[in-house]
């Protein structure tokens, strides 16, 4: 008889890095507080964290439509406002912040300055469904996701590539119930997908004229929520922040989850990103304002 034993994952406990100041905190009501948290003030949610090459930390706070940074003495500055409801973010090689906006498409940050720049507002004429989070490959394109608010009512969500160079936009995906985070492993020549509303993540190859194929389930989760955030794990494997089940996991390449790094207080982990040294993880627990750290285990 053939048999299959499943090991539980290593349990990796999280600290809390940094939370958010009260005088930065705006406990009053906000249209993305009245869709999302109805009879809830939120004072602030943080989302895409992303690293500068001098170690600083970005954030964005979507009610509020701020991009926030923690810089290397422990202060939080705000460094710029879109004016809308701004989700993950991507650093460009030039050193700008692409900024994946629910309201107002992708948009260019200039750190330094708080310059916002839309870079696409809309396909065509027609209006985004509410981006979400985006990632650059190599050659320097663009790929996001455009979730809105789609769910297994509505599978309809979007994945686009966008070549910034020549201003080509390709639908890759258009059936997705709630395509959230994004990563791209561009050795293995995959793309990745948490879709949360289906409470998976979907892994697609790449071919060589930049289609995808046989896109499936990579790993399917649980929760009253699901898969948000995804970030590449070192020495392959993915990292899932999962925003109900109070942390992230993560995945060996063959989809197996090996750890979970648990909050140590907040169930709404939303995102992650790993840290310079890849050595370790950065993760958002949105409700609470709180950045949170874990150590990556060693090989």
């Amino acid at each position: 008889m053939w048999n299959m034993s499943f090991t539980p994952p290593a349990i990796i406990e999280a600290t809390e890095l940094s939370r958010l100041p009260d005088p930065l905190r705006l406990p009053r009501a906000s249209a993305w507080a009245a869709a999302n948290k109805p009879g809830h003030v939120v004072d602030s949610f943080l989302e895409g964290p992303v690293f500068d090459a001098q170690g600083r930390i970005y954030v964005t706070d979507i009610p509020h439509g701020r991009i926030l940074c923690l810089d290397g003495g422990g202060d939080w500055h705000v460094v710029a406002q879109t004016g809308g409801w701004p989700n993950g973010l991507a650093r460009h090689t030039d050193g700008s912040l692409w900024i994946a906006d629910y309201r107002l498409g992708i948009l260019r940050c200039e750190p330094d300055s708080g310059r916002i720049d839309t870079m696409l507002g809309h396909r065509n004429s027609e209006s985004f469904k509410g981006v979400n989070d985006l990632v650059f490959d190599k050659a320097g394109r663009l790929y996001f996701t455009d979730q809105g608010q789609t769910g297994l009512h509505d599978p309809s969500g979007r994945v686009y590539r966008y070549d910034c160079a020549n201003g080509r936009l390709d639908l890759l995906v258009a059936n997705a119930p709630s395509p959230n985070g994004i990563a791209l492993d561009e050795q293995a020549g995959v793309l990745y997908v948490a879709v949360t509303r289906a409470n998976q993540v979907w892994r697609a190859p790449l071919l060589g004229d930049g289609s995808l194929s046989k896109m499936g389930a990579f790993q399917t989760f649980f929760g009253s929520s699901g898969p948000d955030g995804l970030a590449l794990a070192p020495r392959g494997g993915l990292l899932v922040a999962h925003a109900s089940l109070g942390g992230a996991f993560l995945l060996d390449a063959r989809g197996n989850i090996t750890h979970f790094l648990r909050s140590p207080g907040g169930q709404t982990v939303t995102n992650i990103a790993v840290t310079p040294d890849a050595g370790a993880v950065l993760m958002t627990e949105s409700a609470s304002g709180t950045l949170l750290q874990a150590q990556l285990p060693q090989p």
